[in-house]
């Protein structure tokens, strides 16, 4: 016997709820899959990086056997990472002659691809993010120790490559805008620089790229760099005598507990969010500083409250950035003020109070990165 049974029109659907969690699922499922492929991608351009492959290419286009002639390489590998470089759109195929042999493909690297992966002065310079993304994998389990133990990694421990990829991100920013649009947003202060011989201090001066360009933009200006990376005063004071600048500028492995005298000029270039003690570094900032003396700080423009699903992407740029490598940086001291990538400007203005300046100025300047604060004595 059949029977049949009338549909309940009383119930919802089944599939209404059920259908937007499964779109849900499978939007997130994707996010997920691209992020994973877009990380491999970028662990196969830091790849090309040190092995000179971008470089070669550079020289002109190549076959895979030209290629590996060039770089000095395995020819099946070089055949793997152009394909694989041009089915990822970074490299272009000019020739496929199509008679079976993968070998007589030519490769090229598309000019304004050139700028973002070999030119380190360019604005366009985007590849150091290949080289962090890469790096800091090596000290994951390092990572993991910290986070159950409420510890810190040194900047020292994160090794060479996290190094050169800070170096990297931020040669190009102090290269052409220091000292053409930021410290010009100072006009006392520009025109102090240009008009008498004058002292700067740059604090966390890293690699020293801010240091050189701010000896490069103002011919009487003595530059006092510190930072307490080692590894990093070294480099500095190696690209401080490759600009030829090296007369004027001076690095110290040294906190700011080490200088001498007053400054006109006092800078923090994208370093107080590392500090463990920042309240103490802006206080040594200040003490530092000439009684007519500026106080600048360059920092991340960080939003001024958390927002779920935040359109702006350097808002997750800065996070990630927080939680691989500045709070573990800044949790290696006992006592750290554990502040993080994250830098609001309430808690710039929060820190500067206690540390004595009596207001916070944030400057006109328009950058996707950074924010830039004068601090008032």
């Amino acid at each position: 016997m059949t029977t049949t049974r009338e549909p309940d029109t009383t119930a919802a659907p089944a599939s209404e709820d059920g259908g937007e969690i499964e779109a849900a699922i499978g939007a997130f499922a994707e996010r997920i899959v691209l992020a994973g492929i877009g990380s491999f991608e970028l662990a196969t351009v830091e790849l090309g990086m040190r092995l000179g492959l971008y470089d070669a290419l550079a020289q002109g286009p190549a076959t895979a056997p030209g290629l590996a002639v060039r770089a000095d390489i395995d020819g099946r590998y070089a055949r793997e990472w152009l394909e694989q470089q041009a089915t990822a759109g970074i490299l272009s195929i000019d020739t496929d002659p199509g008679d079976g042999d993968p070998d007589n493909r030519v490769f090229s690297l598309p000019v304004a691809h050139q700028a973002c992966l070999l030119d380190p002065d360019s604005l366009a310079h985007v590849a150091p993010l290949a080289t962090f993304a890469t790096a800091v994998s090596g000290v994951l389990d390092e990572l993991v120790e910290a986070y159950r133990r409420g510890t810190g990694i040194t900047f020292a421990g994160y090794g060479e490559w996290v190094r050169r990829a800070q170096e990297g991100f931020n040669r190009p920013q102090f290269v052409n805008l220091l000292t053409t649009e930021w410290l010009p947003a100072m006009p006392d202060v520009a025109a102090r620089l240009r008009a008498e011989p004058a002292r700067v201090a740059d604090l966390g001066c890293g690699c020293g790229w801010s240091s050189v360009a701010i000896a490069r933009g103002f011919p009487a200006v003595t530059v006092d760099g510190f930072d307490t990376d080692r590894a990093s005063i070294a480099e500095a004071s190696a690209n401080a005598a490759g600009a030829g600048v090296s007369d004027r500028v001076r690095f110290t492995a040294d906190d700011a507990a080490a200088a001498e005298g007053t400054y006109d000029l006092v800078c923090c270039f994208e370093a107080l969010h590392d500090m463990a003690h920042p309240v103490q570094a802006l206080a040594a900032m200040r003490r530092m500083a000439a009684a007519d003396g500026a106080v600048f700080i360059v920092d991340e423009r960080a939003a001024d409250a958390l927002t779920a699903n935040d359109p702006d992407p350097m808002q997750r740029l800065f996070y990630s950035a927080s939680v691989l490598h500045c709070l573990p940086v800044g949790r290696s001291e006992q006592g750290s003020a554990a502040t993080g990538t994250v830098l609001r400007v309430a808690t710039v203005e929060r820190l500067a109070a206690e540390a004595g300046f009596t207001s916070v100025e944030v400057l006109p300047i328009d950058h996707d990165v950074f924010r830039f604060y004068r601090l008032h004595q």
